[in-house]
């Protein structure tokens, strides 16, 4: 309070505020916490003479992604998630000392890194950069997708119990069917992707004879990370059953890395393993109960009431 009763007294306070662009905050007190760290970097203020002092260093870290890249100035901006105790979600700049990490990163790629703050400014150390998936041509995509009426062959996985599963056990149900990896850090990406199937299935509690004959099933494309024990753990924290859940309706599989593959190539997945970090298209499918496409869904833009509607026209 001290320090923003002096910023305002000197007039530097608005200034700062000016200096910003309205699109780098969401909330005012956002824009002034960042206000106080810009003002802070150019000068000590307190009772306290610091010259020839080390500046004291708070560490919170950060995850987001990256929005455009001033390589010239060592800089990114980055929207990035709420830093909690510090500073809400919001799209702001950050100097990024790492010469070859600004060589190498890119607009739209994934970061999460440790932001250091202050009295003499702010930057980001440590930074993890976790490329988009590339996109796949259209002319590909299409070419390389199941037709609508397709059969699905039977492929063999292997679920969160270790138990194999089959995708002609399910007959005479519908499946919705998506792939993902565990540790997947792109918040657009299998996160959402899992995010929209726990919206699906909770949708399902609430239509007993819908419920009764849909199935959902999420593949993994890391399968030498993601063993059984690691998808039921990551399972029960998307339906918040946790230990009381069972995997009636939802399963999660996976299987010979081989088998994935041929499986996820059936679908139009196109996915490439570099060092754990997986770079991969979207595809979720919805496949009748006589085990033939009724739908394909691409890339993240689906909604879990759209899935619901072709539910209920399906089984209509």
């Amino acid at each position: 309070m001290f320090l923003e009763t002096r910023l305002r007294r000197s007039g530097n306070y608005r200034t700062i505020f000016g200096m910003i662009h309205p699109r780098w905050y969401k909330s005012r007190k956002a824009l002034r916490t960042l206000a106080l760290i810009v003002l802070a970097s150019v000068a000590c203020i307190g009772f306290v003479n610091c010259a020839g002092r080390k500046a004291p260093e708070t560490r919170y870290e950060l995850k987001g992604k990256v929005v455009s890249v001033d390589r010239t100035n060592g800089q990114v901006v980055v929207d990035h998630e709420e830093i909690p105790g510090f500073m809400a979600a919001m799209e702001m700049p950050f100097a990024l000392p790492d010469r070859d990490a600004m060589q190498s990163i890119e607009a739209g790629n994934g970061i999460q890194a440790t932001l250091v703050v202050t009295d003499k400014g702010f930057w980001l150390e440590n930074p993890i950069i976790t490329k988009a998936a590339s996109a796949v041509p259209a002319d590909e995509s299409h070419s390389r997708e199941p037709q609508v009426g397709a059969e699905v062959p039977n492929f063999s996985l292997i679920n969160q119990d270790g138990k194999p599963i089959s995708i002609k056990q399910n007959r005479g149900r519908a499946v919705l069917l998506t792939f993902i990896y565990t540790r997947c850090p792109l918040s657009d990406y299998c996160p959402l992707m899992s995010s929209n199937f726990a919206a699906v299935n909770r949708e399902l509690d609430k239509d007993s004879a819908l419920s009764s004959r849909t199935h959902l099933l999420s593949v993994t494309l890391d399968p030498e990370f993601d063993k059984p024990e690691v998808l039921r753990s990551y399972g029960a924290a998307h339906t918040e059953r946790y230990k009381e859940e069972k995997f009636e309706r939802w399963e999660f599989a996976t299987g010979d890395p081989a088998e994935i593959r041929r499986f996820a190539e059936f679908f139009g997945v196109s996915y490439v393993n570099e060092k754990g970090q997986i770079t991969h298209s979207l595809r979720t499918a919805l496949i009748s109960p006589d085990g033939k496409i009724y739908k394909v869904y691409r890339g993240n833009e689906w909604k879990p009431s759209e899935v619901m509607n072709d539910l209920k026209a399906l089984f209509s």
